[in-house]
């Protein structure tokens, strides 16, 4: 995985790049959709891709409550999310606000 950046605003450091990984090429900033157990509500994967999604994000703990261990029976996250895109996951034992 690796990251370019493109440009940066000089009074905001606000930033625009490239991330590469082992699945495609993310343009940064970018819309992620969160599919929490397994799923992007209310969407199908071809809606996704329709879209324009170019990354998903997952949650390990909703992933390991439902679907559960056959989760890890698959390939990786994107084949079982139903998309070819980068798709990691992010585990957050604790959130407040």
């Amino acid at each position: 995985m690796s990251f370019r950046l493109l440009s940066q605003d000089v009074s905001t450091r606000a930033r625009r790049g490239v991330l590469t990984t082992a699945h495609g090429v993310v343009q940064t900033p970018v819309f992620m959709p969160v599919g929490t157990q397994g799923t992007v509500k209310a969407m199908t994967p071809r809606e996704l891709t329709e879209l324009g999604t170019q990354i998903l994000l997952g949650n390990t703990y909703h992933l390991f409550i439902r679907p559960g261990l056959e989760i890890r029976r698959a390939d990786c996250i994107g084949s079982w999310l139903g998309t070819d895109r980068s798709s990691p996951t992010a585990a957050a034992t604790r959130s407040s606000v």
